[in-house]
């Protein structure tokens, strides 16, 4: 059976701001197709690009070693916590800035990626992203706990109130071994439920964070 692929994520660019205050990633050529002309035969030339960043750039997951020391890191995160994962999207775009408990009240998130579609999305590179953005509350993360969801993900510029320090929605869901993914996109596109979702980071030790290309496959 024919499948369609939806792409979740934002494309990562030089100079681009993901979160205010962190730096924006530098591109650039490590070797340049010029350059490398010299090493091969005539005719044949490479890129070899060099990329600096903070893991928070783009669309990127978190593991419990974001938030807590002794947490597991990207490395150790269990390919199932992370793709094929059968998911479902939560359309909460008039529900208002903060999203509690009861958004998904009814709703069978047991062992499924819960992507939360706010439309923040549609602020991605511009000022008004980083004010007023949406998120959930305390109460929500507890309640996905205690519903068994797999994996939380977000359209928006954090899951979290970036007013409240003690950030108690990657508190909750790291704490509990549940991968979260934000800066998404693309949520329009989805149907509620009947997909398969995917979000895998690089495999890197002692890391907590890093850019995904997450995608949701659909039947046709």
């Amino acid at each position: 059976m024919a499948k369609k692929l939806i792409d979740l994520s934002h494309t990562v660019e030089h100079g681009m701001i993901t979160y205010k205050g962190l730096p924006a990633p530098i591109i650039c050529d490590f070797l340049s197709r010029e350059d490398s002309k010299k090493h091969y035969a005539e005719g044949t030339e490479f890129n070899i690009g060099k990329i600096e960043l903070v893991a928070n750039t783009g669309t990127y997951v978190d593991s419990p070693f974001h938030r807590f020391a002794d947490g597991v890191d990207l490395s150790e995160l269990p390919l199932e916590s992370l793709v094929n994962l059968d998911g479902i999207v939560i359309r909460v775009q008039n529900m208002g800035q903060s999203i509690s408990a009861k958004a998904f009240k009814d709703i069978n998130v047991k062992g499924k990626a819960v992507l939360v579609h706010t439309d923040w999305a549609r602020h991605w590179r511009t000022d008004q992203y980083f004010e007023g953005h949406t998120f959930l509350t305390k109460d929500a993360a507890e309640f996905l706990v205690e519903s068994g969801a797999a994996f939380v993900g977000i359209d928006t510029y954090n899951i979290d109130d970036t007013t409240d320090g003690a950030r108690p929605v990657h508190t909750t869901l790291l704490g509990n071994q549940i991968p979260i993914c934000e800066h998404m996109c693309g949520f329009e596109l989805l149907p509620d439920t009947g997909f398969r979702f995917h979000a895998a980071p690089v495999k890197i030790k002692a890391m907590g964070t890093f850019p995904v290309r997450a995608y949701a496959v659909l039947d046709k």
